[in-house]
């Protein structure tokens, strides 16, 4: 579904990502996990046009779309998940789920049931939730566009434990249900219930890819390069 062949960008003069490559299969989940400053955000905002590519090539469902304007791959099919979760803080639950919602079989009642919290606070504006209940409703309204592949930078971040744990039992059931996603965490425990294959970026660079129990069996792995 999704390929990335040796994809390079950066700001300014200073290139961060420097040939990452990787591929997202249907109804895969793939975990990308690094240290701080090692360049997933960068990645996510090459790979949703919010950052010009300096090379390679990134293609999406048989499409190449580096350097495509980031409605035109919102539009085909990919639901991006924010850092720092980003919703609108003056609409209400509702408002902001409908606001970009698109037609598909993630409808306003089938999101409001995978989240319970946000049924209840419905008609509360964006900015009166905590955060757990905000990064709920950014993966909400991201799935009530109805997307091919879903994006999720740091979906936990930050969240009391109680909070994580709620995330991560929607993206299970999630993956159950065959939506294909890119997540990226720090919380490796987690990810390797939930991911089909991990990939570790360093300083730029994809230095390990393969299976959770792969990386379980080496421990020197996430020692080296995730300093866990």
């Amino acid at each position: 579904m999704l390929t990335v062949e040796d994809l390079a960008a950066g700001y300014g003069r200073a290139q961060v990502l420097f040939g990452v490559s990787f591929t997202i299969g249907p109804g895969e989940t793939l975990a990308l996990m690094g240290r701080n400053g090692m360049g997933k955000t960068t990645t996510v905002r090459a790979l949703m046009g919010l950052l010009r590519p300096w090379g390679g090539r990134v293609t999406f469902a048989g499409r190449a779309v580096q350097g495509t304007p980031p409605h035109r791959i919102a539009r085909a099919g990919i639901g991006l998940v924010p850092e720092g979760r980003q919703v609108f803080p003056t609409l209400t639950v509702e408002e902001n789920l409908i606001a970009t919602a698109r037609p598909g079989r993630w409808t306003l009642p089938r999101v409001l049931a995978l989240f319970p919290r946000l049924e209840a606070r419905r008609r509360l504006r964006g900015a009166d939730l905590s955060g757990g209940e905000q990064q709920m409703l950014a993966i909400a309204r991201a799935l009530m566009t109805n997307p091919r592949l879903l994006i999720l930078d740091e979906a936990t971040e930050g969240l009391a434990p109680l909070l994580r744990a709620e995330i991560f039992a929607v993206l299970t059931t999630l993956r159950r249900e065959g939506e294909a996603a890119l997540v990226i965490d720090k919380h490796l425990a987690r990810l390797r219930g939930l991911a089909n294959r991990i990939a570790i970026l360093e300083k730029g660079r994809i230095v390990w890819q393969g299976t959770p129990d792969a990386l379980a069996a080496d421990p020197g792995i996430a020692e080296r390069h995730l300093h866990v």
